[in-house]
């Protein structure tokens, strides 16, 4: 498949199989995600994967502690959008996932924030190859979660990735047309 292809494949996935995925295709990806671009090639990205299933149980905890209070609060147009769309406090994909890969950027980096979210983009497109499937998720209580996690000083979590083979059968959301979002001058 060529670059085109997987990126209108791939979709964002909250079920996944009890399969497990072999870790050399996450491997893969992080390789992949490497690569990517950054401010004064500082490669600020740093990866932790989580395999343990009572650690994938106890983050779960920690994150919908955080999500209920987020859903709670939420008003307007982004809690219309959050009923509309079924979604809840309950993330089960944190504990089913058979792998979480957090993604943290080095905040003492240049554009650490957008080179970290470059290589990401890089490693969805890399799961994607491997048929392997994700949700780019971003606790609420990101600080919280990050206590927990550890990771060394100076990096700040960017997302959780939860990550196996896709047994969501919802479809992919429409994407715009070039034409809508693209003005040459």
């Amino acid at each position: 498949m060529n670059i085109l292809e997987l990126a209108k494949n791939r979709k964002t996935v909250r079920k996944f199989s009890k399969d497990i995925p072999p870790i050399e295709d996450i491997k893969y990806a992080i390789n992949i995600a490497k690569e990517a671009p950054s401010g004064k090639n500082d490669q600020p990205w740093l990866f932790i994967l989580i395999t343990n299933k009572e650690e994938k149980v106890k983050i779960r905890e920690i994150c919908e502690k955080g999500e209920k209070a987020f859903y709670k609060n939420s008003k307007g147009r982004l809690k219309e959008w959050l009923d509309k769309m079924s979604f809840s406090w309950e993330k089960d994909f944190l504990s089913e996932a058979p792998y979480l890969l957090f993604v943290f950027s080095n905040s003492k980096s240049p554009f650490s924030k957008e080179s970290v979210w470059i290589s990401i983009g890089y490693l969805l497109l890399a799961l994607e190859e491997k048929g392997l499937s994700t949700v780019t998720y971003t606790p609420s209580n990101y600080n919280e979660i990050s206590r927990f996690i550890n990771p060394p000083e100076n990096y700040k979590l960017e997302v959780i990735l939860p990550i196996g083979y896709s047994i969501d059968n919802k479809h992919k959301y429409a994407r715009k047309d070039l034409e809508d979002i693209l003005i040459i001058r």
